[in-house]
């Protein structure tokens, strides 16, 4: 799954790249001052406006259900909760439509250490994107959603295993589905230069089929770096 986020948002960044290469040398448009798109009475009614690209740290606080398990012998162990603070990267590339509307698509990762055996929950979700952009000098905020899919991997360890290489009995749980993934987020891009943006970005990912009750659902918070062209 991690392979097959990463050659999407490759591709999409190609795409995005080409597109905005292509436009700027057949139209020969021109960036205002003011670090937005240029304000001229040509500019305003011009769809293509460029495109952007980058990459993102996130952290923040996820949570899941309270979840019960099922040992060899049929005692129930729990209920438990993946609960923490979540690490990941990933990232975006945008084609600029307008002076207020991006599409494109994205991809993250996000891993996720809990309870006191170290298990560990790792969620990789990827997209296409819709925001919008309200453009106010050097401050771009923003808000929009991403529709696509994702897939988990969960290993919950109950308890630590007696010895090295002994499989014990009812000590893990291994668990591993897909989802349709649905996320809304805001955020805001500030410009460092005309073509380098800081990002701070929040977001929720949904889970909106399969529903899992081991699924974290909760905030992350994201910084990185957008290079627009």
């Amino acid at each position: 799954m991690r392979k097959l986020l990463i050659t999407i948002l490759l591709a999409f960044v190609a795409m995005a790249f080409s597109l905005c290469g292509f436009a700027r040398t057949s139209t020969g448009a021109k960036q205002s001052k003011d670090y937005g798109p240029d304000s001229t009475i040509v500019a305003k009614y011009k769809v293509f406006r460029g495109c952007s690209g980058g990459m993102m740290l996130h952290t923040g606080w996820l949570t899941s259900s309270d979840v019960n398990f099922a040992s060899p012998s049929g005692a129930v162990v729990g209920p438990m909760r993946m609960s923490g603070m979540p690490f990941g990267i990933g990232g975006a590339a945008k084609v600029h439509l307008w002076n207020w509307l991006r599409v494109g698509g994205e991809g993250f990762v996000s891993h996720l250490n809990y309870g006191k055996n170290h298990s560990n929950e790792n969620i990789g979700w990827g997209g296409l994107l819709v925001d919008f952009i309200y453009p106010a000098g050097r401050w771009f905020p923003f808000a929009g959603v991403t529709i696509g899919g994702g897939a988990v991997k969960n290993a919950t360890v109950l308890d630590a295993t007696t010895s090295d290489f002994i499989l014990d009995d009812g000590t893990t749980s291994y668990r591993k589905y897909a989802f349709m993934a649905v996320c809304p987020y805001i955020g805001v891009e500030y410009a460092l230069t005309r073509k380098v943006h800081i990002v701070l970005r929040a977001d929720c990912l949904l889970d909106v089929t399969s529903r899992q009750p081991d699924f974290p659902l909760g905030p992350r918070i994201y910084f990185g770096f957008m290079f627009w062209r």
